[in-house]
């Protein structure tokens, strides 16, 4: 919402564009686009983060031959609405997407919110969606109605539903029950009745998935899709959505001592972004922007199993019980790791410290490929390619942070940031791993923190403070401009009904929809290009 000044270098700079004595943005070529966007992911998961992680060898490369931006932020706290305001440049209040989608789905994204995939297919791209969807996947709101060309993926988060090894868990779940298997007793937090689908496009090609080859065949599958673009001269656009590091965690080898299951998922997950980077610079270094972040913070009610926050550990609230990441608007709820990476067009070994967001990917693509905009609605997301290219450090003056689950009502702005200062509107109700979810507790005048000092968001700032009656005003402007902002924008609703028959499912006779296959299952020989493929029935 706005637009970022520029520093008085980033005019000069612009001046010699004009000049035409130095033209860094003028592109032979569209660029091709890689977004890989990790689940659960924290902030401190990245050694060039977090002196004390040491499974990231590949990622700590790339912030080394690209820039890394430390105050970068996800648009919400969870799942769907996140990925929903990647892919529209809006939260969830504009495009109408405040909580998940289930299983049994009917609806999603709704089809009135333009993708940046449908933007970017329009301009001449070839575009792929790898990975968890999480956005609808009945009819129309499944990926290849919404803009992509190709589609690899489970069509929601791989812990909803069962697979016959079910990975670590907290706490751990059962397998798939097998024909004729007794009834058993359903599980909090468990699905135990349906099995876990794999689709290329909107075809059913496992289920049960196998999740611990899950990793290997995101990787060959987003390197056919980047061969196969190339080969055509198009363009391309990828968006890499990985499991990794949301639960159930299937590491490849038995965990080594340290960081344990957690630290071995890791490690395969920066492998995997080392693959595709691999494969991205074999078409020519320079030729792809690949940008790396996650989707919220660490899912801290899974213990062991859940990431590393770094220094923003929400201590006011942990002082009170509950969690401050995952669902919350604590630093550790939204503040993710990213890392931006194109050869000769981002400075390698720069860190930014500007105020961006996951909402800005959408509008800084759109224009890089030079394309427009969709008209008649607001983005909160800007185009950041200033700062991307190193010309400014400068970003969002003001970001609004929704409630995804935590106390509050579901997407509306409980937080909202302005420059060093962040106020919060309501806190608590997030479960943390030993039970506890805090008192839920509105705060009238705001808590407010400064970051610039208190990381660590411990204590607030003291309401009689001469600095808490300097910024109490200019909060409470930006928080009421921005919801007359947004009540006066084209909003949208998505359908969150449900029905069984959405429910993804390639044999519907069989226990658990499982598909035939030796041993029950597709099994370890599968490979999509060669096994006949098991229509979907849902569609």
């Amino acid at each position: 919402m706005g637009t970022p000044s520029l520093s008085p270098w980033a005019v000069l700079v612009l001046a010699l564009v004009l000049l035409g004595l130095w033209a860094p943005r003028v592109l032979s070529r569209q660029p091709n686009f890689i977004v890989i966007l990790a689940d659960d992911v924290g902030w401190g998961d990245l050694g060039a983060n977090w002196a004390e992680t040491k499974e990231t060898p590949h990622l700590d490369r790339l912030a080394a031959e690209g820039t890394r931006f430390v105050d970068f932020h996800s648009a919400a706290s969870t799942c769907s609405p996140s990925r929903a305001s990647l892919l529209t440049g809006r939260l969830g209040l504009r495009n109408g997407v405040t909580h998940n989608f289930a299983i049994a789905s009917l609806g999603g994204l709704p089809l009135n919110e333009t993708t940046l995939a449908e933007v970017l297919r329009e301009a001449g791209y070839s575009t792929g969606a790898i990975g968890k969807w999480h956005l609808g996947h009945h009819g129309r709101h499944h990926p290849n109605s919404r803009g992509f060309d190709f589609y690899f993926g489970i069509p929601y988060s791989h812990d909803m539903g069962c697979t016959d090894s079910p990975g670590y868990n907290v706490p751990p779940c059962p397998p798939c029950p097998r024909h004729g298997a007794a009834a058993r007793v359903a599980r909090k937090d468990c699905y135990t009745d349906v099995a876990l689908p794999l689709l290329e496009n909107v075809t059913i090609v496992q289920q049960p998935v196998e999740l611990g080859s899950l990793a290997r065949r995101y990787a060959e599958e987003a390197a056919r899709f980047i061969r196969r673009a190339s080969d055509s001269g198009r363009p391309f656009f990828l968006y890499l959505a990985l499991a990794h590091m949301h639960v159930p965690l299937s590491p490849p080898l038995p965990p080594a001592a340290g960081r344990g299951v957690y630290g071995a998922s890791l490690s395969e997950m920066d492998a995997l972004v080392g693959r595709v980077k691999e494969v991205a610079d074999s078409l020519g270094r320079g030729s792809t922007l690949l940008w790396f972040t996650g989707d919220n913070g660490p899912w801290a009610q899974k213990c062991e199993l859940a990431g590393r926050l770094g220094p923003f550990v929400g201590a006011w609230q942990r002082q009170r019980g509950g969690s401050s990441a995952k669902q919350t608007t604590w630093e550790g709820g939204h503040r993710v790791p990213a890392l931006a990476y194109w050869p000769g067009r981002v400075p390698a070994g720069r860190t930014s410290h500007a105020l961006l967001s996951v909402l800005d990917i959408f509008p800084t693509l759109v224009a890089l490929a030079g394309a427009a905009l969709p008209p008649s609605r607001r983005f909160d997301g800007l185009d950041v390619s200033p700062v991307l290219f190193g010309w400014s450090d400068v970003g969002h003056k003001v970001l609004l942070h929704p409630n995804s689950g935590a106390a509050g009502k579901i997407g509306e702005i409980e937080a909202l940031r302005l420059a060093q200062y962040k106020a919060f509107y309501t806190t608590g109700g997030a479960m943390a791993c030993d039970g506890s979810t805090g008192p839920e507790e509105r705060h009238q005048p705001p808590l407010i923190f400064n970051l610039d000092r208190d990381v660590q968001e411990q204590e607030p700032l003291d309401v009689a403070s001469r600095e808490y009656q300097a910024v109490l005003p200019a909060i409470s402007r930006a928080y009421a401009q921005a919801l007359q902002d947004i009540a006066a924008d084209n909003v949208s609703a998505a359908d969150y009904s449900q029905d069984p028959a959405a429910i993804p499912c390639c044999n519907a006779r069989h226990v658990g929809c499982r598909c035939h296959g030796a041993g029950g299952g597709l099994g370890s020989s599968w490979h999509p290009h060669v096994e006949k493929r098991t229509p979907w029935l849902c569609l």
